[in-house]
């Protein structure tokens, strides 16, 4: 028996403008990391050219930055990834980004799990409704992967801790209140 796949094209947002993740290196062992599939990178949002990026700071403004593509101050320039296209005029990017300021404060930035990646991959799914390459921010992916099996493991070993104690109370209450335990009522068995 043959069976017929059907293969619906995906919406994709198309446009005219491109829009680019510029990826940078945080550390130079990235050199030799990212061959593995691993490192440590700061990314940026390149459209009608401006990049657009996100870092931490002290105060609740927001984190949101410009720098001119591919010069962001303090990381050194690896590629420039086309994500897709836009039709967000510049004064509409502008705007967007004015509006997510809101959500990414520079005292909201978190290494795992609000960092200029995740700001990237929300401005580019966006502007162009696609996501940037998983392998940008696997080192987060990685670290809050291994934060939840750590808080997995340290609230079972909580908990049996906590069923320790109560089989330690429970068995002492018995052992100590047993003269003032009265024994169960023999009741008559109803089928006999």
């Amino acid at each position: 028996m043959l069976c017929r796949m059907v293969l619906l094209p995906r919406k994709k947002k198309t446009g005219t403008v491109p829009v680019y993740l510029n990826v940078y290196d945080l550390t130079p062992i990235n050199g030799y990391a990212y061959w593995l599939g691993l490192g440590i990178y700061h990314s940026g949002v390149q459209v009608h050219g401006v990049e657009y990026g996100f870092g931490a700071h002290d105060h609740p403004s927001t984190g949101i930055f410009e720098v001119e593509p591919r010069q962001c101050p303090g990381f050194t320039f690896r590629k420039s990834i086309l994500i897709g296209r836009t039709d967000l005029g510049p004064k509409e990017v502008r705007s967007f980004m004015e509006k997510l300021a809101q959500d990414y404060s520079g005292n909201s930035y978190h290494l795992i799990t609000k960092n200029c990646n995740h700001f990237c991959n929300d401005v580019c799914i966006k502007l162009t409704g696609k996501t940037i390459p998983r392998w940008v921010n696997r080192l987060a992916r990685l670290e809050l992967n291994e934060t939840k099996v750590r808080q997995v493991r340290s609230q079972t070993n909580v908990k049996a801790g906590d069923k320790k104690k109560l089989r330690s109370r429970s068995s002492r209450l018995l052992s100590t209140s047993n003269a003032g335990i009265m024994p169960p009522r023999a009741y008559p068995s109803a089928f006999k």
